[in-house]
Order: C-alpha cells, then sequence, then structure tokens
C-alpha cells in the first residue's frame, strides 16, 4: 500500500472526515482522495459516507492492503489470488534482496511439501511463505521450522482447534484413527547461505482452513471441520504476529515448540535415506533435532520422515 493510501486510511479509521478536510491534510486533490477511497472499497475497506464524511466501519477483504491493516509485525504482504507455488515466490524475492516480506495466495496451483510432495492448495485455505534474513549460523536455521508451527499451532488453538505439533513440520489435530492424528498444516523452510551465515530464509505455512473436509487428501483436517470457518484476514495476521514474537526469541521458542508437541514421548518411527530408527521420542535440542531413546541408547535425529507408532 502506498504511503497516500495508507495516510487516507488512516484518516478513515478515525473519522467521520470530509474528503476536503483529508485532502487539505494530505495535500492532494479532491478527485485523488475519491480514487483512493473507491480502491480502499475494492480491497475489502467498507468506508460509509455521509453528511459528516467518510468513515471506515469494517474491514471484510483478504488481499495485501487488508492483511497489512492492523498488522502488529514489520511485515509487507505481496498477495496473489493463484500463484504456482508462494514458495516459489519467496525464494525469488529473497534472491532479489526482500526482507521481512509474506507472499500470500487464495490457491497455489502447484504447491509442495517435504521431499516435492503435492501438497493441495484450494482456494479457501492459508497458503503464505514469510522471507527473513536471520543473523543466525545455518544450526539454528531449523529453529525457524519450530517457530512457524508454534505461530501456526497457536493460532489455530486460538480459533477452537486442539493443535498440536507432530515433528519435524506438521501442525496435526488429535485424532482416534491409525497414526493418532489428523495433518492441519504443514511448514516447509528452504535457505541459502554460507558454512557460518544464513543469507535469507523462507518458511513456507500451509494450512487448511475453510475447506470441506470431503475435499482434503485421506488423513487431513481443516479448521472447518474441527471447529468452523475463520477469518482468514485475523487468523493471518495473528499467525505473522506470533511467528515474529518467536524468531525473535528463539530459545524460548524450543520450550513453547515441547508444550505443543505431540511428538515427545510417543513411539516412533524416523525414515532416513539409509536407515531406519525407531524408538520413544524423548525431546528435542537446542537445534530442533529429535532425540530418540532406541534399544540401542539415544540418537539424535536433524531430519527425517517421522512415524508415530502404537504402543508397544
Amino acid at each position: 500500500m502506498n504511503e497516500t493510501r495508507r495516510a487516507v486510511l488512516e484518516s478513515l479509521a478515525g473519522g467521520p472526515v470530509t474528503g476536503p478536510e483529508i485532502a487539505d491534510a494530505l495535500d492532494v486533490s479532491r478527485a485523488a482522495v475519491w480514487k483512493h477511497v473507491e480502491a480502499l472499497r475494492e480491497a475489502g475497506f467498507e468506508i460509509e459516507g455521509g453528511p459528516a464524511g467518510y468513515v471506515l466501519a469494517d474491514v471484510t477483504g483478504y488481499d495485501a492492503a487488508t492483511i497489512e491493516y492492523g498488522l502488529d509485525a514489520p511485515f509487507e504482504v505481496e498477495y496473489h489470488d493463484a500463484i504456482e507455488s508462494t514458495n516459489a515466490r519467496a525464494r525469488e524475492l529473497a534472491a532479489d534482496g526482500a526482507a521481512d516480506l509474506v507472499v500470500v495466495a487464495d490457491e497455489q496451483i502447484g504447491g509442495r511439501g517435504r521431499l516435492d510432495r503435492e501438497w493441495a492448495s484450494p482456494a479457501g485455505g492459508v497458503w503464505l511463505s514469510i522471507v527473513c534474513r536471520p543473523d543466525v549460523p545455518p544450526a539454528r536455521a531449523p529453529l525457524f521450522t519450530l517457530a512457524a508451527a508454534v505461530a501456526t499451532a497457536a493460532t489455530a488453538r486460538e480459533a477452537g482447534v486442539d493443535a498440536r505439533i507432530k515433528w519435524p513440520n506438521d501442525v496435526v489435530v488429535p485424532a482416534d484413527v491409525d497414526r493418532g492424528y489428523r495433518k492441519l498444516a504443514g511448514i516447509l523452510t528452504e535457505m541459502e547461505g554460507e558454512t557460518d551465515r544464513v543469507d535469507w530464509l523462507v518458511c513456507g505455512v500451509g494450512l487448511n482452513a475453510n475447506l470441506d473436509a470431503e475435499s482434503l487428501p485421506d488423513g487431513a483436517t481443516s479448521l472447518r471441520a474441527e471447529s468452523g470457518d475463520v477469518d482468514r484476514r485475523t487468523f493471518v495476521q495473528r499467525l505473522l504476529e506470533r511467528f515474529y514474537e518467536r524468531r525473535s526469541d528463539l530459545d524460548a521458542t524450543v520450550g513453547r515448540w515441547r508444550e505443543l508437541a505431540l511428538t515427545l514421548d510417543r513411539r516412533v518411527r524416523v525414515t532416513l535415506p539409509d536407515e531406519a530408527i525407531e524408538g520413544r521420542a524423548v525431546d528435542v535440542t537446542e537445534f530442533g533435532a529429535l532425540i530418540v531413546e532406541t534399544e540401542d541408547g539415544r540418537v539424535t535425529v536433524t531430519a527425517g520422515d517421522c512415524e508415530h507408532l502404537r504402543p508397544a
């Protein structure tokens, strides 16, 4: 949102205020004020006009302008009705020097998860990718995945869903099914850097929000199925605010992750490229690696497919 339109919006939020009053305060023409008001209406800002002037009555849209409005975190938003992949677009922007920018889409037509698995991303979900330039060594980069998972789970819980975290990158809802949960959201973190520093990092979040359970893959669920539809604009704002808080205190984020974890104290099988590790998940390290108690002792796993097993 350009600065003049932002200033017009701020005037409307404190209204009622007349067009001439806004024009005089911002040193623009009355025609320019009218164009800005109409553009804001098209973006989803409900602006009422009366004898006393304009006033902002409500915000109902879902786009860059409405998400940025009232967002208590320093992120710029780029919105798309449909895009191949928010992570792919975020990587492009990161390579061009972007920072603290969020790519949001109503629909992804080529969404991917870990190991290049397909991720269905129809209209009505929350699909976003956050570009960060953290001053941390690469060893701490996995903590941003934990931060995104905590932010996502906490926001879902605020919406009335018993969201928990499955290591390494899923937000799930406990369920009486074979694996013990249904998947609500996935996190995909990608980065580029040197051996001693991170150049840029992208945290992608894909969450089934206002979607029917019948339209989702087996084993998945949605906010709609669990507790009803949400205002996606408000949901995204709260998620971004929590992520910003969590990334600002990564050490405390590990503790919060433990509180929300469904994986800890469970029997698990972690599949690696050349072996499978089976045992009880007992903790995560300060860098987000999973500690598994096996028959041969404790093993620390930094990455892998984690399967929850039934109790022995």
